[in-house]
């Protein structure tokens, strides 16, 4: 695959769209890229603010003879333009039916359902990695398990995410939230195996999976757990990764259970976030949505510089076989919804773009509607870990 561009990110007039082409631009100046959006005008205007010396390209979400003509030019498509549900569709179609990879950051697992029943096959027959959920949503739990799985001996039973983290959210990501909340997503759009191909799913994985975590201690790790604001599609993520372990590295395991939470090293703080993240959660699902949506921040804003700087996530995982426990921990600095999510967005198009694709899970001719994991695997965590990202065992505390 030969094209103009190396990589075009697509919906760069957003927030976390120019953080990706900043970082893009500053790490790696000898890629060939370009930034896209509907908006000629406010494209040319990221491009001054931050010294771009790339090409503009003008696409719209709804207009597919832009979007093709975007993706004959493109190796991989890097979109952060969400919501994915409104604005994803046309794309990623547009994507396979000439022949581009594509990347992006959506944590909207209803809508990656509707996009694997569509175009599973056809990516796949095409040998295309089309890889969703390339940042925050679902790289930390998704590389996290498989370096976890991968790093132990003999069969894996479960593993458990356990996530804590210093970071805002910007109003796209808020907006997404919000609507998401109004979309109508395909049936079975929500399960807890709704990304899992057909027929993948033991009677013993189904009795063993409950997403209800509650709040409990964790002593092997020292420390406590609740709900988790992304376990919902992390989750989903990691069981489709499983399935589709059997053909793609080292299997999970038939039976293999995986559940998420957040992680606190004391009882308070673990009870006082998970009320507010349920509190939350009725209110987005509740009428009362648009009345309070306004005092929210609206796409394009963001976190500010020194915010980014300061935040951080380490997640945990804990590893049960019939030797014991094992845990393990990803870990990096810097805001994971935006700072941590750019870098790790551009990364993965990178493996895409630049990596020899033999050296990626599967070899040349593998591809579909693939995870972080089964797509880009030791080869993007190799990457991550160049630019600080750590993977490491950890102990455990009994």
């Amino acid at each position: 695959m030969n094209k103009k561009f190396q990589i075009i990110i697509f919906g760069a007039s957003g927030f976390t769209g120019e953080l990706c082409a900043n970082y893009l631009s500053k790490t790696y100046p000898e890629i060939s890229f370009a930034i896209a959006g509907r908006n000629k005008e406010k494209l040319k205007k990221i491009k001054s603010q931050n010294n771009l010396s790339c090409p503009v390209v003008v696409a719209d979400s709804f207009d597919r003879a832009s979007l093709n003509a975007m993706c004959k030019k493109a190796n991989v498509i890097l979109s952060t333009a969400g919501p994915y549900h409104k604005y994803g569709s046309h794309l990623l179609s547009a994507c396979v039916e000439n022949d581009c990879h594509y990347v992006d950051i959506t944590g909207e697992s209803f809508w990656v359902k509707e996009q694997i029943e569509k175009h599973h096959d056809a990516a796949k027959a095409k040998s295309l990695r089309i890889i969703n959920a390339c940042g925050f949503d679902s790289v930390p739990s998704d590389l996290g398990v498989f370096f976890a799985v991968n790093s132990v001996k003999g069969d894996v039973q479960s593993v458990e995410g356990f996530h804590s983290w210093k970071g805002e959210a910007s109003g796209g990501t808020i907006e997404t939230m919000f609507s998401s909340a109004d979309a109508k997503p395909v049936k079975g759009g929500m399960g807890k195996f709704s990304l899992n191909p057909k027929n993948s799913v033991s009677d013993k994985q189904k009795r063993n999976t409950n997403d209800k975590i509650k709040i409990r201690q964790v002593s092997q790790l020292g420390g406590w757990t609740g709900p988790f604001v992304m376990a919902l599609p992390n989750t989903r993520v990691v069981r489709r990764s499983a399935a589709l372990s059997k053909k793609s590295g080292k299997y999970y395991g038939e039976d293999f259970v995986y559940h998420e939470g957040a992680f606190y090293s004391r009882r308070g703080p673990a009870w006082k976030v998970s009320i507010m993240t349920v509190l939350l959660g009725a209110f987005i699902f509740s009428p009362l949505r648009k009345f309070i949506r306004p005092f929210f921040r609206k796409p394009g804003q963001g976190p500010s510089q020194e915010a980014m700087d300061a935040g951080f996530f380490k997640s945990k995982f804990l590893v049960k076989t019939n030797d014991g426990f094992s845990a393990f921990e990803m870990a990096a600095s810097g805001d994971p919804g935006y700072k941590m999510t750019s870098k790790m967005a551009v990364e993965s198009a990178l493996c895409l773009s630049i990596e020899d694709p033999e050296t990626l899970p599967g070899g040349k001719r593998f591809g579909g509607l693939l995870t972080p994991s089964i797509g880009l695997g030791d080869v993007l965590i190799k990457r991550l870990k160049n630019i600080g990202v750590t993977f490491k065992k950890i102990k455990t505390v009994a």
